[in-house]
């Protein structure tokens, strides 16, 4: 599983407003994309930051959604009205142990 961090400052006041973008707009493109496996989106409203998670099943679904016409920078370009700041991107690996396939925890 691969995933990409994005880290944002958003303007003061846009947290409701852009997790209804993100419902509308971002969440349904994400759905169609080859290996797209969800979303996670964290915010703080005190601080006006956030923390977007994509998961993705390989590096190359990750790496298309990057190219320049492709999911991410399209749907990052559409949404630059929310960001006080550019937002940050970091590409992640990892492997899950202690998770079974059914992805339920797995004890002892």
């Amino acid at each position: 599983m691969y995933a990409r961090v994005t880290l944002a400052e958003l303007h003061p006041g846009k947290v409701d407003e852009l997790l209804q973008f993100l419902r509308d707009n971002v969440v349904p493109a994400a759905q169609a994309q080859q290996g797209f496996k969800g979303l996670l989106l964290m915010t703080d409203e005190n601080t006006n930051k956030g923390i977007a998670v994509g998961l993705w099943e390989t590096v190359a679904d990750l790496v298309a959604s990057e190219a320049s016409d492709g999911y991410y920078t399209v749907q990052l370009a559409r949404g630059t009205h929310f960001f006080a700041a550019p937002p940050g991107a970091r590409s992640l690996s990892g492997e899950y142990p202690g998770l079974t396939t059914d992805n339920s925890r797995s004890v002892g």
